[in-house]
């Protein structure tokens, strides 16, 4: 089913106002929470802190009254919403798996994304930046086992698989080299556009509670890989909102805002089976469409054009959540060893040139070891191997995953090798 916002009906902004108890009453377990509603809950907390972000920065630019006015409102019902849905995380759930619940946001959701993305240079960043997530999940769950016993499979839930990526330490790059070539607004697809600000949002969101939150672990480790994985996320934003066509006006920016919010509260809405979840994606789904429609309305009176010349007539999908196994094994085994080049594409770690700038910034950063590559360091030593969960194949081809990612230099002292790798794969892991 698909449907046009603009035609909708939507909630008017003035009968937005909820009370104190509806705004913050709302938890789930976690224990018996579907690993995808935890998504979603994850998701449209970040898609929210976007919007209020977005809503501010606007604000500070802007000296239109009818539009302040809008801006004004609309902040605090964002704000209202972002509160109700960061809040029904449940305060028994711990950073760190809440951490793996971000990471398969980031694994499933980018993986989605690529699939459906119609523009290829767009799609082949996804698939860049899905690797390095992907890695991000794996060295979570080895902390999530280790500080709290926790099996990762409790998160995850059989959905995503745990197993190395391009390794952490070669993510860090200089972030002029993460800009990427932005799409032309007046030929992409509102496709392209939702999937790049659904990202972007989920990506910002994972940065700010990684900055928010790593510090609060005694383990001078556990706080270093928070700070690592943290910089590559910044890197990630940087990267994915480059791809936005920069000439773009602050209201076609915000009508944008307001149709990618109403297109992943559509999504959580239809695909939610939580009955404590799918009401509030409804109704925040009629507010947003109410925010959609004052947004056109501004938009057509300072920009001189129909938001259907910009948003189409149709809602589109942006965050499906469903298994990307086989989608991410097939990218994890054919581009594992791709790196960004400074003149916005891609190579291989065999194409690399000495002078590459990823180097300098990488042996900086880890010169005195990667917190990463301690990880599995310590779960090596009291487990003998790290903790996967995958099917057998993935596993026992670590050694060959982590042998074509390995270059030439900007190697942290502390890596693990092929060869430890090998030992530790011929081992089981038992909880």
């Amino acid at each position: 089913m698909s449907f046009n916002p603009l035609k909708e009906k939507g909630i008017p902004l003035e009968k937005q106002l909820r009370t104190w108890e509806d705004i913050s009453k709302r938890r789930f377990n976690k224990y018996d929470v579907d690993c995808y509603s935890r998504t979603r809950q994850i998701l449209m907390n970040g898609i929210e802190v976007e919007a209020w972000n977005f809503k501010h920065a606007f604000s500070r630019l802007c000296g239109a009254e009818d539009t302040l006015a809008f801006l004004a409102m609309t902040k605090k019902f964002e704000d209202s919403q972002q509160t109700t849905i960061n809040w029904m995380k449940p305060e028994d759930q711990t950073i760190l798996e809440t951490t793996l619940g971000y990471e398969q946001v980031a694994v499933d959701l980018t993986a989605w994304l690529a699939q459906n993305e119609p523009d290829d240079y767009v799609k082949e960043t996804y698939n860049f930046g899905l690797l390095e997530d992907f890695d991000h999940l794996y060295r979570y769950s080895q902390w999530a086992y280790l500080e709290h016993g926790v099996n990762p499979n409790d998160i995850v839930q059989n959905m995503t698989d745990i197993v190395i990526g391009r390794p952490t330490q070669f993510h860090h790059n200089c972030n002029i080299m993460r800009l990427r070539k932005p799409y032309d607004k007046e030929t992409a697809e509102p496709q392209t556009k939702v999937n790049i600000l659904t990202l972007v949002s989920a990506e910002q969101q994972t940065h700010n509670y990684y900055a928010e939150h790593g510090m609060a672990y005694g383990n001078p480790t556990i706080r270093g890989t928070y700070a690592e994985i943290k910089d590559v996320e910044e890197e990630h934003v940087n990267m994915y909102e480059s791809l936005i066509d920069p000439t773009e006006s602050l209201y076609e920016k915000l009508l944008l805002h307001e149709f990618t919010e109403v297109c992943n509260y559509y999504t959580c809405y239809k695909d939610e089976d939580c009955d404590m979840m799918k009401p509030v994606w409804e109704e925040f789904l009629a507010m947003e469409i109410g925010h959609l429609h004052q947004a056109a309305k501004l938009f057509t009176k300072y920009d001189g054009r129909d938001a259907e010349e910009i948003i189409g007539d149709k809602v589109v999908i942006p965050s499906h959540f469903e298994s990307q196994k086989e989608y991410v094994q097939n990218i994890l085994e054919n581009e594992v060893g791709k790196r960004i080049t400074s003149d916005k594409g891609y190579t291989t770690v065999d194409e690399l040139p000495e002078d590459w700038v990823g180097y300098k910034i990488q042996n900086a950063n880890s010169k005195d070891g990667a917190p990463t590559e301690t990880t599995i360091e310590v779960i090596a030593v009291q487990k003998g191997r790290d903790l996967t969960i995958a099917d057998e194949k993935l596993v026992r081809i670590q050694p060959k995953l982590l042998e074509e990612s390995m270059q030439e230099d900007g190697i942290a002292p502390n890596m693990i090798s092929v060869e430890d790798y090998k030992f530790m794969t011929d081992k089981e892991f038992e909880f």
